[in-house]
């Protein structure tokens, strides 16, 4: 998993509330265990039409959205299914972090699990991250991780809360697996002792 310490990226409005995981990526774009390739499915059925063009008013088809690495949602995002491949589709795009008012529980912690951070911030706050991201591409919003803020285009400064394992482990690129490989000295050490002391395991 990659590091996660500062960006400055784009941030794509979408004041939608209850945004849930299946508006995230549909039902039928789940048959892939692969963390890659879904994000061209992202948001499926708000960003085509039927006939697979692209809706010119969905915002992250806007020209100046195509890029955007962080996401200003409404209330309760990614309520609904605990679909991992949510965040997966999320991430694939490119999209790093998401505000939001509130997350559902599951969703919020796949987030984590996916080198991606899910910012929760106060309604008077998500409102002016949300002016800042409708002025487009020339509004580069910063997200420090370490200093746990988020300013705007215009220089504001906002604070944010993130548990601090859950820190660590973005802050150093740990998921699972990586917080296990931490431990590996520590288990070769058990696994030798264990050999010798209960030899016909």
């Amino acid at each position: 998993m990659e590091k996660f310490e500062k960006l400055s990226g784009i941030a794509a409005p979408m004041a939608l509330v209850n945004i849930d995981t299946d508006m995230i990526i549909p039902k039928q774009f789940l048959k892939t265990i692969k963390r890659s390739g879904l994000g061209v499915n992202l948001f499926d059925e708000m960003r085509y039409n039927d006939d697979g063009s692209e809706k010119p008013d969905f915002v992250l088809n806007k020209p100046a959205y195509r890029d955007a690495q962080v996401l200003v949602a409404g209330d309760n995002f990614g309520c609904g299914s605990s679909r991992e491949h949510a965040p997966w589709a999320l991430a694939d795009f490119g999209i790093k972090v998401v505000i939001s008012t509130s997350f559902a529980d599951i969703f919020f912690n796949n987030c984590f699990k996916n080198g991606m951070l899910p910012i929760v911030m106060p309604q008077e706050v998500v409102d002016v991250l949300m002016s800042d991201a409708e002025k487009g591409a020339n509004a580069r919003m910063e997200i420090d991780l370490e200093k746990q803020t988020v300013t705007t285009s215009d220089g504001e400064v906002f604070n944010f809360e993130v548990d601090s394992f859950r820190k660590h482990c973005l802050l150093e690129g740990l998921d699972d697996i990586g917080l296990t490989l931490e431990k590996a000295a520590a288990i070769d050490t058990f696994e030798a002792s264990a050999a010798q002391s209960r030899p016909w395991v």
